[in-house]
Order: C-alpha cells, then structure tokens, then sequence
C-alpha cells in the first residue's frame, strides 16, 4: 500500500528537514551564483596550483623526464580534485566560493553529501570545467530545473543556498488517527543513524519509485519498532506511524523545553537596578 504524495508527510520537494523534524525551504542555487561561486574557487585553485607547482617543480628539478612529469600530473590531479573533494568532505559540501556565496551541496534527498558524492564531483568537474571550459556544466544547468551540473547527475547532488530566503516551513504533522498512541506510547530515543534516516526519508518518499519507497519505508519501520512500546495499532501504514514518532518527539521536546524554561525563570533571581 502507498501513500498519496504528500500524504504523510506536509512537505514539498524541495524542502529540507532539520533534527526536530521541521522542513526547512531552502531553494536551488540560481546558474549566476553557482558561477560565481566557481570563479571564487577557480581564484583559489589558482594560488593554489602556483605554490603546489612550485614545490612539485623542486622535486622534479633532479629527477628524470618520466618521473618529473608524473610529479607534475600528481600535483596537478592534487589542486583540481583534491581541493573540492576535501573541503566539500570535510564542510559536508563547501568550498571557499560556496561559503562565501552562501551556497552548500546537498544529496537529492536533503542529507549531507559524502566523500563518495565529493570525489564524484570533483573527477567529472575536470572533464566539464577545466577540460571543456565550463560549457557542459553551463548547458546542464540551464537545462535541468534545480541548476545541476553534469557532476550533481552523476553523484546525485544539487547546491541549494543557504541564505536569503530561506524559512522555515510546515513541520511533518501527526496523523490524527495516532494522536492518542502517540501521547500515551513510551517511545525510546532513536540512534542517530536512524533519525538521520528518518529524516531524509520522509521528505524524499514521495518522489521515490513506489517498489523502492515500499522497501525502505518497511526497514525503517522494522528499526522504529524496536523503540516503541507498546506497538502501534494493526493495520496501520509504517508511514503514518514513522511520522507519529517523529511528530511526537518533536512535542515532547517542546514540552522539555517549556518546563526547563520555566524552572530557570523560578530559581533564577529578579535583576535588581
């Protein structure tokens, strides 16, 4: 059984999700910033390869032709792939021209991009960037309608920006027909990997194929499961149940919250002038 999109989940398809499961709207990097941003880092890559050629060319000054040419190539593939690749790993998808520019690289379903999506990336943005002179990375990102490159194809990535309009949107609702299994349900805290899975899970279902939402949906609901107590109602979709949880957290934080504020409000002494 499948949901209808959207059902669950009162989030649209380019919403992102933070930890208390609230979506946040953060819309695609428009073709004039991600340029922009790219000619930050060409600048850098720039410097970058002036000083590593340097060092490179010391090394090389005593060797013989074969050896200093593969000096050369090494630190040539070491400032145009290794300088994307570790800063967007190590910055979960920043370089130098995205931060200043307010941009980060994102997977298609919201989470954080890895090395695997970085080292993608980097290796297909020589061929597009560097080898054709930008021209296949421009074309795609007219093209296609979140402004991706050849690499965010191939990797599964999109940039998104990080400032300016961005705001915070409907959070995932409680089903109401849980409402009360909810409020009444002793649910244990989720181990992060699962509530990272949660949350790029619910956002991204309903464009996912039906077979693979299906699958999915079932394993992290088997995960979920082990959590709470006592179990949900039979017959119940393990979407509908997934968003109960995570609904339901987020409340109880608030809850949390609330009442820490209030006890600090009663011990903490009036200010005196």
């Amino acid at each position: 059984m499948s949901l209808q999109p959207g059902a669950t989940l009162g989030v649209t398809a380019d919403d992102l999700v933070t930890g208390e499961a609230v979506a946040l709207d953060l819309p695609a990097a428009s073709l004039g910033m991600r340029m922009l941003s790219g000619l930050i880092d060409l600048f850098v890559i720039q410097m970058a390869a002036s000083f590593v050629m340097t060092i490179a060319s010391m090394f090389a000054l005593h060797a013989d032709d074969a050896v200093a040419a593969g000096i050369m190539l090494l630190a040539t593939v070491a400032v145009l792939v290794g300088y994307p690749v570790t800063l967007e790993t190590l910055t979960r998808g920043r370089t130098v021209g995205k931060l200043a520019t307010g941009l980060r690289t994102l997977r298609d379903d919201g989470g954080p991009i890895t090395f695997r999506h970085a080292l993608t990336r980097g290796l297909t943005g020589v061929v597009e960037v560097y080898l054709f002179f930008g021209m296949p990375a421009v074309v795609a990102a007219v093209v296609n309608p979140r402004t991706k490159r050849m690499g965010d194809m191939a990797a599964g990535t999109f940039v998104v920006r990080e400032r300016g309009r961005g705001r915070l949107s409907t959070a995932v609702p409680m089903p109401p027909h849980l409402a009360g299994w909810a409020m009444s349900a002793d649910i244990a805290p989720l181990p992060d990997d699962l509530a990272a899975g949660l949350r790029s899970f619910l956002p991204a279902a309903f464009q996912m194929d039906p077979g693979a939402r299906e699958q999915q949906g079932r394993e992290l609901y088997e995960e979920v499961r082990r959590y709470l107590s006592p179990e949900p109602p039979p017959g119940v979709h393990p979407e509908y149940v997934m968003a109960a949880v995570v609904a339901e957290r987020r409340r109880r934080d608030h809850l949390r919250l609330l009442a820490e504020a209030a006890l600090r409000d009663r011990l903490t002494p009036p200010e005196r002038f």
